[in-house]
């Protein structure tokens, strides 16, 4: 057989869905925790600029925002691993799913991919055990910690419950300063308001950024909206929102992992050929 054939018949193994969701992982995940970060360096230069000038004020603040970068890392590390993981995870199922269906050809590179999840021959002939192929018998070995999707099924399932917390929570920031916007505008047009521009202020502490005894802790009128015309608040701004929708890709991406890992295993368990519990 010759290369291009059996890369060709690989192909029709190849779980579509899942390669679809480990780019929309990969690109949500770089997006969020990239963005993530910087969109709170930002915000802790709009803290220490204008809105406190003792250190003590937001101190924790900063402890509290140095902590979640070092999450951010340790985030995309485990997405990064875990989505390959997944991808891997998605070849062997599907190839056994197809090859259940007769779409997906008893070749090397099928049962290199299936062997262990499907528990086909092994290789018996006239003289005993045939020499496995080198593609196969690797295959066999990672197939032993792969070819469990019931397993995959369950991990994804709470880790897209935790990552819905996530992306609810990366809503608050940019609610936050859509808030701040939005009150920059009124200031900007003073005939959309009937408020006098010095009673219209952002308070930092009244969303718990920084303690109610901190000073001056709110920016109001002219001041506020210089504020939102600087660099510094339009680029943070905008970072939130990107990581805002990295939090959303990497939520879709996760969800499609878990429907397609269900709909396999559940194909696998239903044909008497799933993984035992």
């Amino acid at each position: 057989m010759g290369l291009l054939e059996c890369c060709a018949r690989c192909l029709i193994g190849a779980p579509f869905a899942s390669l679809v969701a480990t780019g929309l992982c990969f690109f949500g995940v770089a997006l969020f925790c990239g963005c993530g970060h910087e969109a709170l360096t930002g915000t802790e230069q709009l803290i220490e600029t204008y809105f406190s000038k003792n250190y003590q004020d937001y101190e924790y603040l900063i402890d509290v925002i140095h902590a979640f970068q070092y999450v951010i890392y340790g985030t995309a590390s485990f997405f990064f691993l875990y989505g390959a993981l997944l991808l891997a995870e998605g070849f062997y199922t599907t190839g056994a799913v197809r090859q259940i269906f007769g779409d997906y050809k008893t070749t090397i590179c099928g049962k290199g991919l299936s062997a262990t999840v499907t528990g086909g021959p092994k290789g018996r002939g006239a003289r005993g055990p045939q020499r496995a192929h080198s593609l196969q018998r690797v295959c066999q070995c990672l197939g032993k910690w792969l070819g469990h999707p019931d397993k995959f099924v369950g991990i994804t399932y709470v880790l897209t419950i935790v990552w819905l917390l996530v992306f609810a929570c990366s809503a608050v920031p940019v609610y936050i300063y859509f808030n701040t916007w939005t009150t920059c505008q009124s200031i900007a047009n003073p005939s959309k308001t009937s408020a006098s521009i010095g009673t219209l202020c952002a308070d930092a502490r009244m969303y718990g950024v920084l303690p109610w005894n901190a000073f001056p802790g709110k920016v109001c009128g002219s001041n506020l909206l210089s504020i939102c015309k600087t660099s510094e608040f339009q680029m943070t701004f905008h970072l939130f929102i990107a990581a805002f929708v990295g939090a959303a890709a990497t939520l879709v991406s996760l969800l499609t992992f878990m429907i397609a890992a269900t709909y396999n295993f559940a194909v696998l368990k239903l044909m008497g050929r799933g993984t035992k519990f």
